[in-house]
């Protein structure tokens, strides 16, 4: 942007085109009583090396997740992110790439995008994918607005086992619309089945569940399913893509859609964000789908070539017409989670994934054995887990921050019922030291 010095003939022109007297007459409409009539109080100027010397003083004052041990999960989790993921990331024909309408000049970025979309079938078990969306809270509302569209009714049941902020989510958009959303209760640390069963009904266009929950336990995803089918319904999974490594897809359980957060792939923590938006789903619902699909095909003369091959989103199409309203496809935060699953690999991701369980596992027992928590549930888990602190939680968390630990989530903040319980989450950077050292930290309390 170039700024264009004016003249003060050019300004009393001005002025005088809107009719008033000085630049101050501009701010008679605003009350004399709310206006500032002095200086502001903000330091002078520095000179550039001062300025970066102060700037690095303020950051100072902040610990990032490298210098702590952090058991945080709750939807954003500390993994490793190999250094080929900010190599690949960081190169301009990337870093600085913008919506590829025009597939002739854009075919790096349309085929890093096809990649994306090839893996995450490859993981969900789903047929197609698209192009990613904002995060997985809105990928959430999108697979329930998508089932709505497809069974042509305006009902969800979505499980309170959900992340409530995803919860929170679906109900904002469900607030200025035509759509119901019932909130199915748990049973154990997972979703009431026969509560289901009673809330699921000829008017319902999707259930709505995540495996592993928001608690971290995995829910019995075929049963779920049989229930939705039988209603006629539609059943959306939210899933950690990077469980699936391990775990089984959620295809073979029976789902129709599959959403979930893709941060656990290649995307750093970065304060809670950006996020990246995973869906998939079957084949026979491609023309509802939101967003936009990255097809591969060749040209005139049969060499490969990638292209948008489905976009229905309203910047494309009439408005009237479009899938979604969504006008990002991430396609950055896609493509690191593309480096990650090609750098790390099948058996790599496998891996990771089995390591996150097996030391989540560990700890829990070890913490149980403190004797200062207790298991609210005794349902099956992945990587993160709930247990009851015998004790203040906040005092709790602020002794082992001094001692460099991250300790876990506080449930309460997003529910009072769940007031004392504390969700921890293990990823493959945590070891056994580690660990070890925060269960000393704890007892010794």
């Amino acid at each position: 942007m170039r700024f264009i010095p004016v003249s003060c003939t050019e300004r009393d022109d001005m002025l005088e085109t809107v009719d008033a007297t000085s630049a101050d007459a501009l701010f008679d409409v605003i009350p004399s009583d709310v206006r500032l009539t002095r200086s502001l109080d903000i330091p002078g100027g520095m000179g550039e090396m001062e300025l970066a010397a102060h700037l690095e003083e303020l950051a100072g004052c902040n610990r990032h997740a490298g210098d702590l041990v952090s058991f945080l999960g709750g939807g954003c989790y500390d993994h490793y992110v190999p250094a080929v993921v900010d190599a690949v990331l960081s190169k301009p024909e990337f870093f600085t790439a913008y919506t590829p309408y025009q597939p002739e000049v854009s075919q790096g970025t349309l085929q890093a995008i096809y990649e994306f979309q090839s893996m995450i079938c490859a993981l969900t078990g789903m047929d197609i994918a698209n192009a990613s969306l904002y995060d997985g809270a809105t990928a959430l509302v999108e697979g329930a607005l998508m089932a709505a569209r497809v069974k042509k009714r305006r009902s969800f049941v979505v499980a309170t086992t959900m992340h409530p902020e995803w919860r929170e989510t679906l109900a904002t958009y469900c607030s200025v619309g035509s759509y119901d959303v019932a909130e199915c209760p748990a049973s154990g640390g997972t979703l009431d089945l026969k509560a289901l069963a009673a809330l699921v009904s000829g008017e319902t266009a999707a259930v709505l569940v995540s495996s592993p929950d928001f608690y971290g336990n995995l829910e019995k995803l075929s049963q779920v399913a049989r229930i939705t089918h039988d209603a006629g319904a539609l059943l959306v999974v939210s899933v950690n893509p990077v469980l699936l490594g391990v775990l089984e897809a959620p295809a073979a359980f029976g789902a129709d859609i599959v959403v979930g957060e893709g941060q656990p792939l290649g995307n750093s923590m970065s304060f809670g964000g950006p996020g990246l938006g995973v869906f998939a789903c079957r084949k026979e619902f491609l023309r509802a789908m939101p967003g936009r699909i990255v097809g591969r095909t060749s040209d005139v003369d049969g060499r490969p070539g990638f292209v948008l091959t489905m976009a229905t989103r309203e910047q494309h199409i009439r408005r009237e017409k479009a899938t979604s309203n969504i006008c990002s496809n991430h396609a950055l935060n896609a493509l690191a989670a593309g480096v990650y699953l090609a750098s790390v690999g099948p058996v790599g991701l496998k891996g990771i994934g089995e390591a996150c369980i097996a030391k989540a596992h560990f700890l829990r027992e070890r913490l149980l054995g403190t004797g200062c928590f207790t298991a609210p549930w005794d349902a099956p888990f992945a990587n993160e887990f709930a247990l009851r602190y015998d004790g203040e939680v906040a005092s709790m968390q602020a002794a082992m921050l001094s001692d460099g630990f991250l300790a876990g989530l506080d449930l309460s903040r997003f529910n009072a019922d769940d007031g004392g319980l504390v969700l921890f989450a293990v990823t493959e950077k945590r070891t056994r030291a580690q660990m070890e050292r925060f269960v000393e930290g704890v007892t010794s309390l």
